[in-house]
């Protein structure tokens, strides 16, 4: 079977930098328009083995239940470190703040931060005074 071209139609040599490296890379979407593309521009004298398209479906099948379990246990982490900040609210901790300094006082509220260039990846954070705390960077909670 002939290769093909796999970059995508209107790419620029600067989405190269954004692209997968490999198949494990790609997203259910970008596998599908790969695989859309194949079977377009197979020979038609030597048609894509029935095994290989079946495959592929497979694989299509492994990445989006993949995807799915990730997203799932991304959503139990969340929830489990709000929980876990949350518990915390009128305990006394001792902690380190963002200068790595040691905090010690009673959590007064939390709050979550989102990081603007990954809009899945947030930070919690417990409060005790002027100071904002890294939820992982507590050390040490009093009753």
């Amino acid at each position: 079977m002939s290769r093909i071209n796999t970059t995508f139609p209107g790419a620029t040599p600067t989405d190269t930098a954004n692209k997968p490296k490999s198949l494990e890379d790609l997203n259910v979407d970008e596998f599908l328009k790969l695989m859309i593309t194949e079977l377009t521009n197979q020979d038609p004298l030597n048609p894509m083995d029935n095994a290989q398209l079946v495959e592929q479906i497979g694989q299509i099948r492994n990445l989006s239940a993949t995807s799915k379990l990730t997203d799932t246990l991304d959503t139990v982490v969340t929830g489990q470190s709000l929980s876990t900040a949350s518990s915390l609210i009128g305990k006394e901790v001792n902690a380190l703040n963002d200068r790595n300094e040691n905090v010690t006082g009673k959590v007064e509220r939390v709050s979550v931060e989102v990081d603007p260039d990954n809009p899945a990846k947030r930070t919690f954070r417990v409060h005790i005074g002027d100071s904002k705390i890294d939820l992982k960077n507590v050390r040490e909670i009093h009753p």
